[in-house]
């Protein structure tokens, strides 16, 4: 592949963050129109589409389902930029945020490319999961392959669309990262190879339904809503008005009750009468 086109790939990726359509600016071209994320927010993902593991076993997409929030990628594995950068951004994220890996939620990277083979699959599980760092990576983080037909049922329902490009026999392919609910779902996506900790963060704890997170997130996901244009949390203006009014409410109700209080247990001297004559 030419070096052109190879900046070209890196540059597409970075325009991402402005434009979430198109991952491949890469001059006009027809193949490009048939290249975009179809969202399909709170669409379920079909469990019975089958894939294989690292190993080789076949397996269902609804074997993962039902415990955690999943963050799902889709890649392919001997791509020589774009799908690169959406990994190591989902592995920047994951480790920017304390949420665990296995524990808080799960990961599923997908290859669109039939061709690819369980072992490509093993060697960019133990690459990536090495990186993360974290116990449990390995059996948490899982890389599939599949056929032609599975693909196709899975970047259907999830609305990925993307081509050949026979001329460099190369894909042409949007960036992103999904989040499913634990019960295969569709909450989120987040497009480009650069994904907000906080608001990947957020994602998680609302897939989940309040079963992760502090407190404090789901403070934070009632002064945020997810705009699903860009991919991103947006601060919501009159909640954090109603917020701090409540808010301002409690501080004077506390400090009226305070004061109440300190009166009717230290009261004054009593008040000197004056006669009158």
């Amino acid at each position: 592949m030419s070096v052109k086109f190879s900046a070209a790939l890196s540059i597409a990726a970075l325009s991402l963050l402005a434009s979430p359509i198109f991952a491949q600016q890469i001059g006009p071209s027809p193949i490009l129109r048939e290249v975009s994320i179809a969202q399909r927010l709170n669409e379920p993902v079909p469990p019975d589409i089958t894939f294989r593991d690292e190993n080789g076993k076949t397996v269902h997409l609804g074997d993962y389902f039902g415990k955690k929030p999943i963050v799902l990628s889709l890649v392919y594995f001997d791509c020589p930029a774009l799908c690169t950068e959406v990994l190591n951004g989902e592995l920047r994220t994951m480790k920017a945020i304390t949420l665990d890996l296995g524990k808080d939620f799960d990961a599923i990277t997908v290859s669109f490319e039939p061709k690819d083979t369980p072992e490509l699959a093993k060697a960019k599980r133990d690459v990536y999961a090495g990186q993360y760092g974290r116990p449990g990576a390995r059996e948490n983080w899982h890389f599939l392959t599949g056929d032609q037909p599975s693909i196709d049922a899975l970047t259907q329902a999830v609305g990925f669309h993307y081509a050949y490009d026979s001329t460099s026999r190369q894909y042409a392919h949007a960036a992103a990262i999904l989040v499913l609910t634990p019960h295969g779902r569709i909450a989120r996506y987040y497009y480009g190879v650069q994904y907000p900790g906080r608001d990947v963060r957020l994602g998680l704890v609302e897939a989940s339904e309040g079963k992760i997170g502090t407190p404090t997130d789901h403070a934070l996901l009632y002064c945020y809503q997810y705009d699903p244009a860009t991919g991103k949390y947006g601060l919501i203006v009159m909640n954090v008005v109603r917020a701090g009014g409540v808010l301002t409410i409690l501080i004077l109700g506390t400090f009226l009750f305070v004061m109440f209080r300190r009166e009717r247990n230290h009261p004054g001297p009593p008040a000197v009468g004056v006669k009158v004559r």
